[in-house]
């Protein structure tokens, strides 16, 4: 730019100098027909250059320095002349109406998504992605969430009804026959106890002592010690365990009417446990109490730092955002893009924001404008100006002369004509 700048003042001058030449070259040959013709076009040139340049010159500076009056206009009148620029600007060339209506044309949400979905597989999207990613999970405080987890779980189990979890229980343990099973079960463990050595000398040593410890008077107390005389701890152990023997062999039958008398009055009392008031309401105070009493936060925190831990692990790997971030994205946009009603509410509404960014901020611009320029003197910011404009100045120069070399020729052969 400013080697054009150079060249056009360049031929500006070349055009001054020769029509200023011509015109001295002229003056001896000034007689003859081709000498008057050619003084009158180098004199009016002469003239029109001279008059260009004084005009140039005199928007910028003093011509020769002189304080010619009306001539440094643009120095003079700095302030009108950003007044004016600035008024262009906001009212002629980039008004409110003519940006927002050039918003109106633009497909934003297109835009966006086109530029995510390309800007989405660089490497450097996917290193900035997967450090954002980490740096959120690092900055992971464990410590501060525990607390309220374990109060939200305490609270959970505390507005829990007892009764209800344990009416679904027994209804599933009914429907199950979980409870003929545990009755069997307690059957084959109570046989295998009973089966053994130690029971027989348990039971023979119970059963001779509440024998020897019976209460009675009169016959049946003699009945009584004589019988306790006669019998050892062996052999009522021998009795008690074969007794109990047959009778848990009895009750694993599935016919034996004592089974099913014990197994109904179980699902008797399953199927109406939570009518027992007393009972649900025992219940109920001894779970609030266990709840109120367990301390869940060491083990909630180690789970936290687990899982973190884990999280980061995941997120590290070379396949996190290929895998992971990029699918979701890939499937928000294209979830966005097959719901038009969903594409015309966000378009609207990104074009609301901006037109309500351009009226907050329109006048910024005359603002922004003045501020740069205030930044700068005024023998810079003319410096900037002239250089700018200056090819297009310094050709009024070159037209002037030439021009005036035109116009000069023509009015000479008028002279000659008319005299």
């Amino acid at each position: 730019m400013e080697k054009r700048n150079n060249r056009s003042r360049h031929l500006a001058a070349i055009s001054l100098a020769i029509m200023g030449a011509g015109f001295l070259a002229m003056i001896p040959f000034q007689d003859s027909l081709i000498g008057k013709l050619l003084m009158g076009g180098f004199e009016a040139g002469l003239v029109g250059g001279l008059a260009d340049w004084f005009a140039v010159t005199a928007l910028f500076r003093h011509p020769l320095g002189i304080p010619i009056p009306h001539t440094a206009l643009l120095p003079k009148n700095r302030d009108k002349v950003t007044r004016a620029l600035i008024n262009m600007l906001e009212n002629d060339w980039l008004t409110k109406e003519s940006i927002m209506e050039k918003f109106k044309q633009i497909h934003i949400l297109d835009k966006i998504f086109e530029t995510v979905e390309k800007e989405l597989h660089s490497e450097s999207v996917k290193n900035s992605l997967q450090a954002f990613s980490l740096d959120v999970a690092r900055k992971v405080d464990v410590e501060r969430f525990a607390p309220t987890i374990e109060k939200e779980i305490k609270g959970f189990l505390l507005s829990a009804d007892s009764s209800e979890f344990l009416q679904k229980a027994s209804s599933h343990i009914l429907a199950k026959e979980y409870d003929s099973a545990a009755f069997d079960y307690v059957l084959q463990e109570t046989e295998k106890w009973a089966s053994q050595a130690e029971a027989k000398m348990v039971l023979g040593k119970l059963g001779k002592q509440a024998i020897d410890t019976t209460e009675a008077d009169g016959l049946l107390k003699f009945a009584i010690q004589s019988f306790s005389n006669m019998i050892t701890e062996e052999k009522v152990g021998n009795i008690l365990q074969s007794f109990i023997l047959k009778r848990m062999k009895n009750l694993q039958q599935e016919d034996n009417r004592y089974r099913h008398m014990i197994l109904e009055k179980i699902q008797k009392e399953l199927g109406s446990i939570n009518e027992r008031e007393a009972l649900m309401s025992e219940i109920q105070s001894w779970k609030n109490k266990m709840v109120e009493e367990m301390d869940l936060t060491g083990q909630i925190k180690g789970v936290l730092a687990k899982s973190k831990d884990r999280l980061m692990a995941f997120i590290e790997k070379d396949s996190f955002v290929d895998d992971t971030v990029i699918p979701v994205v890939k499937k928000f946009i294209d979830e966005i893009k097959a719901d038009d009603e969903k594409v015309s509410a966000t378009e609207t509404w990104l074009h609301a924001k901006i037109a309500g960014l351009i009226e907050r901020n329109h006048s910024k611009i005359g603002k922004l404008v003045r501020e740069n320029l205030d930044k700068l003197d005024t023998e810079t910011l003319i410096d900037m100006m002239e250089n700018n404009v200056g090819k297009d100045l310094q050709w009024i120069r070159v037209n002037g002369a030439v021009c005036g070399f035109l116009i000069g020729l023509g009015l000479t052969i008028f002279k000659l004509i008319v005299m």
